[in-house]
């Protein structure tokens, strides 16, 4: 289970982002978060995936309460969760090559580099990038393009869960059904539970089990 308790959260403590937001997950479930640009969903999605401390609240993953965030975090809880955010450009350093935006959390996570390439390839290939792509760095490729990297970035670990946070509003209609369907395709085979936030109402409503709005887990 994944568990958001009563979330406070922003970047000033007298005037948080987010105040007393609560949301629950079952493994292999996908919820989608819905809510207007501004609202705080993207604050409420860093603390869901570990990079933002909140001011008060929990999160709760699989019975664990997280206590430690970004490095601090247990390495246990920190691959248990991926992430891919809406700007793929502002996720991802422009000096790397993709095959090594993919293997970032491979080598964080201490795995052999003959290891990561192996694992960051077979996860390229599933998201949909050819090797002559992997050779390419950021500025060299499109936008739907570096967010497959980034996807793949989210999943080479093999995350219990994922937070996608508006990961197709920069992108057109196809790419945008590739990653939804890739996504999809890891939760049926790993059981990964999903918490997909974003503004489009209809495709939240496809993608996942259920949809909740952003004014009934926060208050205003």
């Amino acid at each position: 289970m994944f568990e958001l308790r009563d979330v406070t959260a922003g970047y000033d403590r007298r005037e948080p982002v987010v105040r007393g937001a609560s949301l629950t997950i079952a493994p292999g479930e996908a919820v989608g978060l819905l809510g207007p640009s501004g609202c705080g969903k993207s604050t409420l999605a860093k603390v869901a995936a570990l990079l933002h401390r909140p001011a008060a609240g929990q999160v709760v993953i699989d019975g664990e309460a997280v206590n430690g965030w970004r490095h601090a975090a247990p390495r246990g809880l920190r691959t248990a969760v991926g992430v891919v955010f809406q700007q793929p450009r502002l996720s991802a350093d422009p000096r790397l090559r993709l095959r090594e935006v993919i293997a970032e959390p491979l080598r964080a996570a201490g795995r052999s580099r003959a290891d990561a390439a192996d694992r960051a390839l077979e996860t390229a290939e599933a998201v949909g990038l050819t090797g002559e792509l992997l050779g390419r760095r950021p500025h060299e490729v499109s936008d739907g393009q570096l967010q497959r990297a980034c996807l793949a970035r989210a999943l080479v670990l093999r995350p219990r869960w994922l937070v996608c946070d508006e990961m197709t509003a920069m992108l057109d209609a196809s790419t945008t059904a590739a990653l939804v369907h890739v996504v999809e395709d890891y939760r049926r085979e790993h059981g990964a539970g999903l918490l997909a936030v974003g503004h489009d109402r209809v495709l939240l409503d496809r993608w996942c089990d259920r949809t909740v709005e952003w004014s009934r887990i926060a208050r205003t």
